[in-house]
């Protein structure tokens, strides 16, 4: 495995057992246990994942994902949480969680299921802005002065 995880729980154990479990996989972590320290690595646009709890002292994990979404899209969110109910797995679910796992969790699943979110993430190809197109016969910024630009027009003209 190779990326970095933020890993957001307000449980030290939980914490501790992932970073160590991620660090000897090959991943950076940065681990936390305040959603709003999350959110901030978010915003600076560390990681390339996140696990994260649902209940925290400072907020609802499930409650931030739409905001992680807006900032980062396509960062994978895995959440895990102590209140294993089916409501829980629904709103993971509606929020667009990557995945979901109730605690406790089989750790070796957890690694699993983090790779494969890893590596969907490290496929994915950033989409190319599209190259902008002149009218034919104009002259664009890309231009040789009084050439018209092949790039723009598809022909060359000098």
């Amino acid at each position: 495995m190779d990326g970095t995880v933020l890993v957001a729980d307000d449980d030290r154990t939980i914490r501790t057992v992932l970073t160590q479990a991620l660090t000897r996989a090959g991943c950076k972590v940065h681990a936390t246990s305040s959603l709003m320290t999350l959110m901030r690595w978010v915003e600076e646009g560390k990681g390339d994942l996140v696990i994260s709890d649902v209940i925290m002292p400072d907020g609802n994990g499930l409650e931030a994902l739409p905001r992680i979404a807006k900032e980062r899209p396509g960062l994978p969110v895995i959440v895990i949480s102590a209140q294993n109910t089916i409501m829980t797995a629904i709103q993971a679910a509606e929020a667009e969680a990557y995945d979901y796992l109730p605690k406790p969790f089989d750790l070796p699943d957890l690694m699993k299921r983090a790779a494969r979110a890893l590596e969907q993430k490290r496929r994915a190809v950033p989409a190319k802005p599209a190259e902008p197109r002149a009218e034919p016969g104009t002259i664009c910024r890309w231009s040789v002065a009084p050439r018209r630009c092949r790039r723009c027009t598809g022909w060359w003209r000098g």
